[in-house]
C-alpha cells in the first residue's frame, strides 16, 4: 500500500472505525460505571483487573476481527494475535483501572494502531465525561474540533501532571523529579491517559509518565504529536523504546528535560 493510500485510509476508513470502537467501548463502560460494585482481581504483576476491563477488550477484539480480519491485535488483557500483520490494533480497555474501581473518571479507553510497527493512529476516550481526542500524528481532534497543546513557555507557569509518584520513586530519578515539582506552577496527579488527554486538548501543560507498557504508549503518540506536543522518554529518547513519556509543547518539553537532566540522568 502506497504512502498516499495509507494516508487516505488513516484519514477516512480507519479513523472512522477507531471512533466507532471508542463509541461502542464507551457504551459498555458507562454501564459498568453505573454498577454499585466491582469484582476486582489482582494480576501476576500486582495490578488490578475487573470484569469491565476484560469484557471491553473482548468486545473490541471481536469488532476488529469482524471488520478487519487480516489485522493484528495486541491488548493488555488477552495478549498478542497476528502481531506481525501490516496493521495491528493496540488496546488498553481501561487505562486507569485504579481510578475506575472507585468510579473516579480519570480513566479512559486507549485504542491505537500500528502500521508496519509505527504508531499511526490513536484514541483517548473518557466515556463518562464524554471527552475524546483522536489523532494521526499530523492532526488531532478534541470532541470533533481541532486540538492543540497550550502555549505556555515557562515551566513556572505550567500545569504539571503525573499518575502515581510512587512509580516515579521506583523508576526515575527522585531528586530530579522533586526539582521539577518545585519549579512547576501547579502540580496535580490527574494522570493515566486522562493526563495525556488534557495535554493534547490544551488543558494541561506537561504530562510525565515514569513507566508505561506498549498498549499505553502506542495510542498516545499519534494523539499528542497531532496536537503539537513533543513526545520523548525521560531522557529525551524514543518513548516507545524507553517505556515512559514526557509530553509537552516544545518550550516546556525542553525545559522539563533540562530540569530532569540536572543530576546527569535526563538528557
Amino acid at each position: 500500500m502506497s504512502k498516499r493510500m495509507i494516508s487516505e485510509t488513516l484519514g477516512g476508513e480507519l479513523w472512522a472505525f477507531a471512533g466507532l470502537l471508542a463509541d461502542r467501548a464507551g457504551e459498555l463502560l458507562r454501564g459498568y460505571h453505573a454498577c454499585d460494585e466491582t469484582l476486582v482481581e489482582v494480576k501476576a504483576d500486582g495490578s488490578p483487573v475487573t470484569v469491565a476491563d476484560r469484557e471491553c477488550e473482548r468486545h473490541l477484539r471481536a469488532w476488529i476481527g469482524e471488520r478487519f480480519p487480516a489485522h493484528g491485535v495486541i491488548g493488555e488483557e488477552f495478549g498478542r494475535d497476528r502481531a506481525e500483520a501490516e496493521f495491528v490494533w493496540i488496546l488498553d480497555p481501561i487505562d486507569g483501572t485504579k481510578s475506575f474501581i472507585p468510579r473516579v473518571p480519570l480513566y479512559g479507553v486507549l485504542i491505537g494502531l500500528l502500521h508496519e510497527g509505527v504508531p499511526c493512529l490513536g484514541v483517548i476516550d473518557q466515556p463518562v465525561t464524554r471527552q475524546r481526542v483522536i489523532g494521526d500524528g499530523a492532526r488531532t481532534l478534541y470532541n470533533g474540533r481541532p486540538a492543540a497543546v497550550g502555549g505556555r513557555r515557562r515551566i513556572e507557569e505550567a500545569l504539571l501532571l503525573t499518575t502515581d509518584v510512587k512509580n516515579i520513586a521506583l523508576h526515575q530519578p527522585w531528586a530530579a523529579w522533586g526539582r521539577l515539582v518545585e519549579r512547576a506552577g501547579t502540580f496535580r496527579t490527574w494522570g493515566d491517559c486522562y493526563g495525556h488527554l488534557m495535554v493534547a486538548a490544551g488543558l494541561g501543560d506537561v504530562m510525565a509518565d515514569p513507566v508505561l507498557s506498549e498498549w499505553d504508549i502506542v495510542p498516545l503518540i499519534p494523539v499528542l504529536r497531532g496536537a503539537g506536543a513533543v513526545v520523548s522518554d525521560w531522557r529525551g529518547g524514543d518513548a516507545l523504546a524507553g517505556g515512559n513519556i514526557i509530553a509537552a509543547n516544545p518550550w516546556l518539553h525542553e525545559q522539563t528535560l533540562a530540569v530532569l537532566g540536572g543530576d546527569g540522568r535526563g538528557l
